[in-house]
């Protein structure tokens, strides 16, 4: 069953347990292009599960996932992995800068790693850092940033690559308040004005409330969906793509 048109991202019925534990039960859902969606719940509710399912990184072994025409779920492990590297771009809750190199050079990485020219991979990476209010870091390495300026220099790397789908799994979590907040305002602008897809996790409300809709993850299912019945055939291990 291919996704509905207007969907960029499609999910139905996902199933998925984690060392012995039950971490998705049934997801569904669908994401429009340029949409910015939270999804919220407490933690170990399945959030990152569900990501890294979304985004091919894991394989659940009940359900689909689509992104546009493509089948994520049945593609060849190499490629999701080239799918994942051309078109999806991720951030974590920590950075996972390289501590040798510079802010413009961790930004601009992804890019080098493409075959793009030194030349205009800077020029993207500044232009990011730029949006990103850092720009006057750009030749500091890691140890000289705070944590602030290291998780944007992460988002400028995930953005420099002109990403279809961002996935931010609790980007902002390491952060305090008042910077996590600024942070999520750059990021969500910065997305809207590149008309970039946008998937949250996260267990916060007020950073959930920057998105366009939310939907809430209890126990692997979505709030309000019919747990399943008692006795039922259990669910195979996710396997980990390679």
């Amino acid at each position: 069953m291919a996704p509905p048109d207007n969907d960029v991202l499609w999910a139905r019925s996902l199933h998925c347990s984690l060392g012995g534990t039950q971490a998705l039960s049934g997801v569904s859902l669908g994401v429009r292009e340029g949409e910015i969606l939270a999804v919220t719940g407490p933690r170990g509710s399945g959030k990152t599960t569900l990501l890294r399912c979304l985004s091919g990184e894991l394989l659940a072994q009940r359900g689909e996932v689509w992104f546009n025409s493509s089948p994520v779920h049945t593609l060849p492990p190499a490629r999701r992995e080239r799918l994942r590297r051309e078109r999806f771009g991720w951030i974590g809750p920590d950075a996972d800068l390289v501590p040798e190199l510079t802010a413009w050079e961790n930004t601009a990485l992804p890019l080098l790693l493409r075959g793009v020219p030194r030349r205009a991979a800077r020029t993207a990476a500044a232009e990011w850092l730029d949006r990103l209010d850092i720009g006057a870091c750009a030749r500091t390495r890691p140890h000289g940033l705070t944590r602030s300026q290291r998780q944007r220099t992460a988002i400028a790397r995930a953005l420099a690559t002109g990403p279809s789908v961002l996935f931010a799994d609790e980007p902002t979590a390491a952060l305090h308040r008042a910077d996590g907040a600024q942070v999520l305002r750059t990021l969500t602008a910065a997305a809207r004005s590149h008309g970039i897809t946008v998937l949250l996790a996260t267990h916060d409300g007020e950073v959930a409330a920057l998105a366009d809709r939310t939907v809430t993850l209890l126990d692997g299912r979505r709030a309000g969906s019919v747990p399943p019945v008692p006795g039922a055939e259990g669910v195979a291990a996710c396997s980990l793509s390679v």
